[in-house]
């Protein structure tokens, strides 16, 4: 796609995001206080600790002085068309979606303030009965519904890389509407996450998940990311904010139950099938989110840059951008200050 095309492209995706804000869609603005200033989050509904942190109120809780305004998006491709159109302040999508926005044409000033977790066996490729499909392999012609823009399409575009597949058709879908045309037999496979990967499950076969990829050196990770502008107006904001995402992975490895209960009411689902689905992703500890290996700390960005470098490469090689940022714009998107005593 062109430069040009993709500025056109984002032009008619901002305008349907500001009609979408401007009618109150999905937005949960319970509580509001017209007197306060509002801090905008954008979530998702896959697993994890941004929804323990919704759902338990505890931004709320520590930041009484604002209003705390939650927007649920069906993909990162929608949350960075939310920061584009300047509706957003934080936003939890993957890498891949990360990786796309710090690139041109979309150049978001945005960072990464929080590795929400790193994709396991929550995000994979799942072949419908039926279809006579049983490896990568077979994909060829075949038409596979994922969302673009995700870290899904970029599993799969790096899965069918590894394998040859050159004339697969992928299909542009969000996971509801993957589900949907999976169940009226629209297409032979789907690449999305969870809740949505579970219900395809128990009638396919999965082929790959993204802890197969991760291995072979294609990790994706769902990452905590907040305006530039608005962090530099207010660290202290984004200091609380890391603060009770650090509580919630807490929550999730030494608490389970309440972590489950949390997410299962923001999802609809039961608290065991909630424990299952947070079973199968890989959540950091705070050592380890201040790593090296990972986030980094003041002073030191970590490896978490060069994964999002490998992956605008990737994206570039496969014609979804027009060429990676340079190293230096990626690491001034890691968001380090403070870290890691702001944690303690």
């Amino acid at each position: 796609m062109s430069t040009q095309r993709f500025r056109r492209a984002v032009a008619a995706a901002v305008a349907g995001v500001v009609a979408l804000a401007g009618a109150g869609c999905a937005v949960d603005r319970s509580g509001a206080d017209d007197g306060k200033p509002t801090i905008r989050l954008a979530y998702q509904s896959f697993p994890s600790g941004d929804l323990i942190v919704k759902h338990n109120r505890w931004l709320e809780d520590e930041l009484p002085g604002y209003n705390i305004e939650w927007t649920k998006f069906d993909s990162g491709a929608d949350v960075n068309t939310a920061f584009v159109a300047g509706q957003v302040d934080f936003g939890a999508l993957g890498s891949s979606p990360v990786a796309r926005g710090l690139s041109a044409p979309l150049n978001i000033p945005y960072q990464v303030a929080y590795v929400l977790d790193v994709a396991g066996d929550n995000e994979a490729l799942v072949a419908r009965n039926g279809t006579g499909i049983e490896s990568i392999a077979d994909l060829r012609g075949k038409r596979i519904g994922t969302a673009f823009a995700s870290t899904a399409h970029y599993s799969l575009l790096a899965a069918l890389d590894r394998n040859g597949v050159t004339d697969a058709k992928l299909v542009d879908l969000q996971p509801a509407a993957s589900l949907a045309a999976w169940e009226r037999g629209d297409v032979d496979a789907v690449y999305t996450w969870l809740p949505t990967l579970d219900q395809l499950r128990k009638s396919g076969k999965t082929l790959i998940t993204s802890r197969e990829l991760a291995t072979a050196g294609k990790p994706t990770l769902d990452l905590g990311v907040v305006s530039t502008a608005f962090a530099q107006a207010h660290p202290d904001v984004v200091d609380i904010w890391r603060k009770v995402q650090t509580r919630a992975i807490d929550t999730i490895k030494n608490r389970p139950a309440d972590a489950a209960a949390a997410v299962a009411a923001e999802i609809g689902t039961t608290p065991a099938d909630a424990a299952q689905q947070l079973a199968q992703g890989v959540f950091l500890t705070k050592e380890q989110l201040t790593s090296a290996e990972w986030l980094g700390a003041e002073g030191r960005v970590g490896e978490i840059a060069a994964s999002l470098r490998s992956a605008a490469e990737f994206l570039a090689a496969q014609k979804q951008i027009p060429a990676a940022p340079s190293v230096r714009t990626i690491e001034d998107a890691i968001y380090v200050k403070g870290l890691p005593g702001v944690l303690d």
